[in-house]
């Protein structure tokens, strides 16, 4: 059994231009990060591919709170930890627990920074043809089907996305909404949370996308899935990232526009 720590990719402050694209758990995964447009501080979102063998694996994203001290240190530190967790189970599966150790540790570990550094995590176990979610805040996960149906989208730890859920607001009212910064739950608080999602049988084609709020916040979720629901998995990835760049550039009127660090990774069986 190949170890984690083998066949690892762990990127932290990066500024990619393009996607990259690479094969992983019976498919391909296509991984994109960088900072916000024109700023002169960190990217303070880590993304993670850690493929186990040739059908399973995990895929995390973390999101270091942009409004909070060391963003970029807390995303660093909880895909470290997960890291860490994933050499030490060797392949062995299910991979519930050790994620779940990883994020425990990962949340004692900023809390001791005693800094107040935060960061959002999302995650997919992908193990032959199901995959399972786990999140904290509001880093989003969402599969969809080849043509278009939403399979499974994840809920925002938030006041706005609690809203939404409820029925209290649509999802193009939420995009503009004065409070969609705010965040209820994260790695780096005393209480925080980990929602665990139920596993899900995937379809041939169907596509996964974890993402920081740099795409949910310029991108309408039909948009996204209108892009990345059919066709190359190399193209989708990279209309998103020019997407999303172009709203943060190009501000207008009745449409998303937040510049914010930008990562996000595709993930498609065969």
């Amino acid at each position: 059994m190949t170890t984690a720590e083998q066949v690892a990719l762990v990127l932290t402050d990066e500024a990619m231009t393009e996607p990259r694209t690479l094969p992983f758990a019976r498919g391909h995964a296509a991984v994109f990060t960088t900072r916000r447009p024109a700023g002169d501080g960190p990217n303070q979102d880590a993304c993670a591919l850690f493929s186990l063998d040739s059908a399973s694996g995990v895929l995390a994203i973390a999101d270091g709170m942009g409004g909070q001290p060391s963003g970029d240190s807390a995303s660093r530190i909880t895909l470290q930890a997960l890291r860490d967790e994933l050499q030490r189970a060797d392949g062995a599966q299910p991979l519930r627990a050790p994620i779940l150790d990883a994020l425990e540790r990962a949340n004692e570990r900023v809390v001791a920074l005693g800094i107040g550094a935060a960061t959002t995590f999302a995650a997919l176990e992908l193990t032959e043809r199901s995959l399972r979610p786990y999140h904290v805040g509001d880093s989003e996960i969402l599969v969809v089907g080849q043509r278009g149906k939403v399979k499974l989208q994840t809920i925002s730890h938030s006041p706005v996305g609690y809203a939404v859920e409820a029925g209290l607001l649509d999802e193009r009212e939420a995009m503009h909404h004065d409070d969609r910064h705010l965040v209820s739950n994260m790695v780096g608080s005393s209480d925080m949370r980990i929602e665990v999602g139920s596993p899900l049988e995937l379809a041939s084609r169907d596509t996964a996308l974890l993402a920081t709020d740099g795409l949910f916040d310029n991108l309408h979720p039909d948009e996204i899935v209108e892009v990345v629901r059919a066709g190359p998995l190399e193209r989708a990835a990279g209309e998103l990232a020019r997407l999303a760049a172009r709203r943060m550039a190009e501000p207008t009127p009745g449409r998303p526009s937040k510049p914010d660090d930008l990562t996000f990774i595709l993930y498609r069986g065969f």
